[in-house]
């Protein structure tokens, strides 16, 4: 009877070659960066370094954190989190900016 009440998780195994994927993304992502610091884009390089920083970020959130494989209210309070933390962002760069 006790069986019957059980809950039933769902396991998501990948192999070692998704994971080796990844890493070598994320490798090569952070080549990019320092490609990218050296050559001359003017204000355009911190959008371009937050651009690979943020997908090198989801990356390892997603894979390694293994929000990719949790219930909805898990990503549902993961985006609150992300979203509070850019309002927190923007309203420091504001206040930095027009001092």
């Amino acid at each position: 009877m006790a069986e019957n009440n059980e809950i039933h998780k769902h396991e998501h195994s990948v192999g070692y070659g998704y994971y080796v994927l990844i890493w070598l993304t994320l490798i090569s992502l952070t080549c990019v960066t320092v490609a990218v610091a050296g050559l001359n884009f003017g204000s355009y390089i911190l959008l371009i370094a937050m651009i690979v920083a943020g997908i090198k970020s989801m990356l390892v959130i997603n894979v390694f954190m293994h929000i990719k494989f949790e219930e909805p209210v898990f990503k549902l309070f993961f985006a609150l989190i992300i979203a509070t933390l850019i309002v927190l962002f923007v309203l420091t760069s504001f206040d930095v900016l027009f001092r």
